[in-house]
C-alpha cells in the first residue's frame, strides 16, 4: 500500500541521514585528532631536540585522572622560553567493567602555558584544547545532568577549549608536583541508547557544555 511504502521510505531516509551524520562526525573528529597528534609529535621532536630552549623537559602523569576515571594517562611538557611552556596530555580507557557499566573513552589535551615566575616554577595560566570520544552508561551520579547516565548509555565525540590556572611545587631538581583546574566549552555530538550497556538507539543530538574541562594533580619527572 502507499502508506506502507511511504513509511518504509521514511525509515530508509532516517537510516541514510543517521549514517551520513555518523560518517560526518567521525571525519570531524579524525581531522581534529590528526591536528592534535601532529602537535604531540612536534612537542616530542622539540623536547628531544638539543637546540630547543632551556634544560627542562618533563614527563608526567595525572593522578586525578587515574583516581576519578581509572584511566592510564601520560604527558610531556617542555619549555619554549623563560616564561612559556607547552604541555600535551592524553588518556584512555578501553576496557569494560564487570558490572553493567560503561566508561570507555580517549582524550587528548594540549595546553600553552604562561608562567608568572619562570617555567616549571610556581603559578601559571594556560590555554588548552581537547578532543576525544566516550561511551558512558550505568553510573548513578545524582548531580545535575549527570543523573541521566544511570538508566541510559551515551556515546559520541567531543571537542572544545578552555583556560586554566595552576601551580607547580618543586620537590627536587628532578621532580615537581602540579595542581591545576580549568574551565571552558565542549561541543558534544552524542547518540542516546535505551539501556546502560546495550540497547537500541533512541535519539541523537548536540550539546554545548560549559564548565570544568581540566583538573590535574600530576607528578613530573625531568629528563634534562
Amino acid at each position: 500500500t502507499r502508506k506502507e511504502s511511504s513509511a518504509a521510505s521514511d525509515v530508509y531516509k532516517r537510516q541514510v541521514i543517521k549514517s551520513l551524520y555518523r560518517t560526518f562526525s567521525r571525519d570531524i573528529v579524525m581531522k581534529r585528532t590528526k591536528v592534535l597528534l601532529l602537535l604531540l609529535c612536534l612537542a616530542g621532536a622539540l623536547a628531544f631536540n638539543p637546540k630547543a630552549y632551556g634544560q627542562k623537559v618533563a614527563l608526567k602523569s595525572n593522578l586525578a585522572h587515574w583516581a576519578l576515571m581509572g584511566s592510564p594517562n601520560a604527558g610531556v611538557e617542555f619549555a619554549l622560553s623563560p616564561k612559556w611552556t607547552v604541555d600535551v596530555d592524553g588518556g584512555l580507557n578501553l576496557w569494560k567493567f564487570s558490572e553493567p557499566r560503561e566508561f570507555r573513552h580517549w582524550v587528548v589535551q594540549p595546553e600553552l602555558r604562561y608562567w608568572f615566575c619562570e617555567s616549571f616554577n610556581q603559578t601559571f595560566i594556560g590555554l588548552h584544547g581537547h578532543v576525544g570520544q566516550a561511551n558512558v552508561g550505568g553510573w548513578n551520579i545524582p548531580i545535575g545532568r549527570l543523573d541521566r547516565f544511570k538508566d541510559n548509555r551515551y556515546e559520541g565525540t567531543f571537542y572544545g577549549a578552555g583556560i586554566s590556572l595552576g601551580h607547580q611545587f618543586v620537590l627536587s631538581p628532578l621532580m615537581n608536583i602540579e595542581l591545576s583546574v580549568g574551565g571552558g566549552w565542549a561541543r558534544i555530538d552524542y547518540r542516546k541508547f535505551d539501556c546502560a550497556t546495550c540497547g537500541r538507539q533512541i535519539s541523537d543530538g548536540k550539546y554545548d557544555y560549559f564548565g570544568v574541562t581540566r583538573a590535574t594533580l600530576s607528578l613530573l619527572f625531568f629528563l634534562k
